[in-house]
């Protein structure tokens, strides 16, 4: 099969012909669709996030099982099916109470060695040498996902439209319904409106948030937040976006600020925007050992939370998404606006680089269904 490899950190993804890959006992085979583009998977290639290499990226996917391990019973050949980039394995015991976005299984085995839960990779060169996995490695013609990790697409929706439900969006339900817990009448602040802030202001909209405010310096991506449901935008690049946040809300700042690009400048606005007893959720991943400045004096005077979220629960979360889509509540393809072929990932990836990308990119591998 084909895929798009990343040979080392700051290398070109370069496509190859790697072995056919086979599911292992309580996994499935999925011919990929689609694949979102993530600024995660950026991070790897950068080598901001240390990874194994040679890997295949991408962890949001999209696509139809066409085998299955055994003691799969809930997934058949034939399925359509979407994928989330957390893979729980089930029996941790952080999965076991519920807690799959802390999944210490995956963690240990997939995003620092980059296998699956045998400890071995599902890719390899036509040599058998092995090729790391993020996540399934969805950047290639066929992937390998745990079962617990594919979930059925109801049959109105296509595949091309829901690949971006495994990482953006579950990660914004994540954020807005488990760790924000948004009320109706709340006002929100989405600092940096890429793939994830895109994803947050419907999610906001759809919890019902009286003001849902876009922060970035683009302002493309600003027109396009608009679009989504942001009742104002702030262009950083031209005001202090903490007092623009301020005045809008009347001084008070916002119940919740969400911090989606993972740098010491955005968190400390995002501090800034939060209320007295409102919440800072910080979930842009920054290159290791980044760190952020905090008013020590104003966590206890003005009660003020921060509060990490890495993404959501797949196994609850992931069901709940589709049901939102197939009513027509979330549109996960109003994101998408540029689409690129396998052969032109490491473009994608490019662009991205250079923030060109407004809302989400996706590369179509795989006929939609």
């Amino acid at each position: 099969m084909r895929a798009a490899v990343l040979e080392a950190p700051e290398h070109p993804l370069q496509i190859e012909d790697l072995a056919e890959p086979s599911p292992g006992p309580g996994e499935v085979l999925v011919a990929t669709t689609t694949c979102g583009v993530c600024h995660t998977d950026l991070h790897v290639i950068k080598g901001e996030v240390a990874f194994p290499t040679p890997a295949v990226l991408g962890h949001e996917v999209s696509g139809v099982v066409t085998a299955v391990g055994s003691g799969v019973e809930t997934v058949a050949v034939g399925d359509r099916v979407v994928a989330s980039f957390i893979m729980p394995c089930g029996w941790c015991r952080h999965c076991v109470r519920g807690a799959e976005d802390l999944c210490e299984t995956f963690f240990a085995f997939n995003r620092l060695r980059g296998t699956l839960y045998d400890g071995q990779t599902r890719l390899r060169r036509a040599d058998g040498s092995p090729v790391a996995m993020y996540s399934m490695g969805g950047l290639a013609e066929r992937c390998v996902v745990p079962a617990t990790d594919v979930f059925k697409v109801p049959d109105p929706l296509t595949l091309r439209d829901v690949a971006t439900l495994g990482c953006s969006m579950l990660t914004a339900y994540g954020a807005v319904n488990t760790v924000a817990a948004v009320r109706p009448g709340d006002d929100v602040a989405v600092v940096a409106v890429g793939g994830v802030g895109s994803a947050l202001i419907q999610m906001a909209a759809i919890y019902g948030a009286a003001r849902i405010i876009a922060v970035d310096v683009n302002e493309e991506k600003l027109k396009a937040a608009e679009a989504l449901g942001a009742t104002h935008t702030v262009d950083a690049s031209a005001v202090d976006p903490v007092e623009a946040v301020r005045a809008i809300t009347q001084g008070r700042g916002v119940a919740v600020a969400f911090e989606a690009l993972g740098s010491p400048a955005t968190f400390a606005s995002a501090c800034g925007m939060a209320d007295d007893g409102g919440a800072v959720v910080v979930i842009g991943i920054a290159p290791a050992g980044m760190a952020g400045a905090v008013d020590l004096s104003r966590l206890p005077r003005r009660k003020l939370r921060i509060l990490g979220s890495y993404g959501g629960r797949p196994r609850t979360d992931m069901p709940a998404l589709l049901r939102l889509v197939e009513r027509g509540v979330l549109r996960p393809q109003a994101m998408v606006s540029r689409r690129f072929s396998l052969d032109d990932a490491d473009a994608a990836y490019q662009a991205l680089a250079r923030g060109e990308i407004v809302g989400r990119a996706v590369v179509d591998i795989g006929a939609d269904r």
